[in-house]
C-alpha cells in the first residue's frame, strides 16, 4: 500500500501536469492522430469521444489545475463525540486506496479522472479501450514525469495494458489490492465489470434521458431545452425522449416547431402512436425503444395524459440519470422532481448540465446512477471512505 503523499506534494505532482499537458499539446494531439485513424469502427458516438483537440487538451489543463486548487478531501472531519468515559471520538474522510478505473474511447479520462483519484489520495489503475491505446500511454508518461519530478513513486498512476481475456481474470483474482472499480462506458462494459468484478463497483450507468413539456410549458424554454439536450449524442446527459403534455397550449404549432428544428439538425425523428399518425412521422417499432440509450441523431416524441403519468413512465423506462420538465408552475415542478428517480432532476433547464464541472465539482469521475455511495457526478469529495478516529488515555469497555 502507498503511503498517503501530503496535501503539498500531491497539488505539485497536479500543477506539473498542468505544464507537461501545455508542454506537450501538440504532441498529444498528434499520437491522437494515429488512434482517429486506426479506429475502424462504425460508433459515431466513440469517435467523437476519442478525439483530442486543443480544446480537449486544455479542459486537461483546466481540470488539473482545478484539482489543486481545491481543499484536501481526505481527513476532513464529519463527525465528533466526546464519550462519557472521557474518550474522544472522530469520524474523519479516508482514502479508498487502490481504484480501478476501466473506461473506453476517451483520453481525457486518463488526466481528470486519475487526477481526482490522485488528489484524494488513491492509487490509480487506468485500463482504457485498445481504441485509445497511444493516447492513453503518452499521457500516462507524462503523469510519471510528473510524479518523478516530486520525487514520488510512479506506481501511483499505472496503466494496465490487458486485453478482454487478462482484465476479467484481474477482475476475478487482482494480482495487487483493488478497493473500488469505477466502469465508465456503454452497457456492455459496465454488466462485464459487475460480472466478474470481486470488490465494490460503483456503476456510471446509461443515459436515456427525458423531458417533460408540462401543459403550462413556456414553449420557447421547451424547445431551447430539447435542442441543447440533442447538441452532443455522445454524452450521456443527452435527451433521448420527450413527452409532450395532451393539454398543452398551442401544442399543434409547439409539435410541429419541434420536429422541424429537429429534422434540420439531421436528428431522426420517431414518435408513439398518437404522434406519429398525426405528424407524418415514423412509428415507434415497440415499446421497448423507450428502454434505450441511444448515443445517436434520434429522438422519440410521446405524448402523456399528465404529470403523474409522465413520472411514471420515466421512473418505468429511464436509466437514471437525468430528467427535465418544462413548466411555469412550480408546485407541478416540486411534484416531478421529488418522485421522478434519477440521478439529476431539472426545472426549465437542460439535462447537459449533468456533469461535475458544471455542477460546481470542478471536474468528475464518473457519473453515477447507483444509489451507494454516490449519486450523480462523482467529484473529489465522494472519492473517499471514511474512518474512525478514538483518542483515550487507557478506557476498556
Amino acid at each position: 500500500m502507498n503511503t498517503l503523499l501530503s496535501i503539498e506534494k500531491r497539488n505539485a505532482v497536479l500543477l506539473e501536469m498542468a505544464v507537461l499537458l501545455e508542454q506537450e499539446s501538440e504532441a498529444i494531439i498528434k499520437i491522437n492522430k494515429a488512434d482517429l485513424e486506426a479506429y475502424n469502427g462504425d460508433d459515431i458516438s466513440m469517435f467523437d469521444r476519442l478525439k483530442v483537440d486543443d480544446s480537449k487538451v486544455n479542459e486537461m489543463i483546466k481540470s488539473v489545475t482545478h484539482l489543486a486548487s481545491q481543499d484536501d478531501p481526505v481527513g476532513v472531519e464529519r463527525f465528533s463525540f466526546k464519550h462519557e468515559n472521557g474518550m474522544q471520538v472522530y469520524n474523519k474522510t479516508a482514502s479508498f486506496g487502490t481504484v480501478l478505473i476501466i473506461y473506453e474511447s476517451r483520453p481525457d479520462v486518463t488526466v481528470e479522472a486519475a487526477g481526482i483519484a490522485f488528489k484524494s489520495g488513491n492509487k490509480i489503475l487506468l485500463k482504457g479501450g485498445k481504441e485509445s491505446l497511444k493516447s492513453n500511454l503518452k499521457i500516462v508518461e507524462l503523469w510519471h514525469q510528473a510524479l518523478k519530478k516530486h520525487e514520488t513513486l510512479t506506481d501511483w498512476v499505472e496503466y494496465l495494458q490487458f486485453n478482454r481475456i487478462e482484465t476479467q481474470a484481474f477482475l476475478e483474482n487482482p494480482t495487487q489490492k483493488v478497493d473500488l472499480i469505477v466502469p465508465r462506458g456503454g452497457e456492455r462494459l459496465i454488466a462485464f465489470v459487475k460480472q466478474h468484478a470481486t470488490c465494490p463497483v460503483i456503476v456510471s450507468g446509461r443515459g436515456n434521458n427525458f423531458v417533460y413539456v408540462e401543459k403550462e410549458a413556456d414553449l420557447g424554454i421547451a424547445l431551447h431545452v430539447i435542442m441543447n439536450g440533442k447538441s452532443k449524442i455522445s454524452a450521456c446527459n443527452a435527451v433521448d425522449k420527450v413527452l409532450i403534455d395532451e393539454n398543452l397550449a398551442d401544442k399543434n404549432e409547439f409539435i410541429q416547431t419541434l420536429i422541424s428544428k429537429l429534422k434540420d439538425s439531421k436528428i431522426e425523428v420517431l414518435g408513439d402512436n398518437a404522434i406519429s399518425k398525426a405528424y407524418d412521422l415514423e412509428q415507434i417499432p415497440s415499446d421497448d425503444i423507450w428502454y434505450e440509450e441511444f448515443l445517436d441523431y434520434k429522438i422519440v416524441i410521446g405524448e402523456i395524459a399528465s404529470n403523474q403519468e409522465a413520472i411514471k413512465m420515466i421512473n418505468k423506462y429511464s436509466g437514471g440519470h437525468s430528467s427535465s420538465i418544462i413548466t411555469s408552475n412550480n408546485d407541478e415542478a416540486k411534484l416531478f422532481m421529488e418522485n421522478v428517480d434519477t440521478a439529476a432532476v431539472y426545472h426549465n433547464t437542460s439535462t447537459r448540465f449533468t456533469d461535475g464541472g458544471q455542477l460546481g465539482l470542478g471536474g468528475e469521475l464518473a457519473i453515477s446512477t447507483d444509489k451507494l455511495h454516490q449519486r450523480g457526478p462523482i467529484g473529489l469529495q465522494h472519492l473517499v471512505t471514511n474512518k474512525w478516529y478514538v483518542h483515550g488515555n487507557g478506557q476498556i469497555r
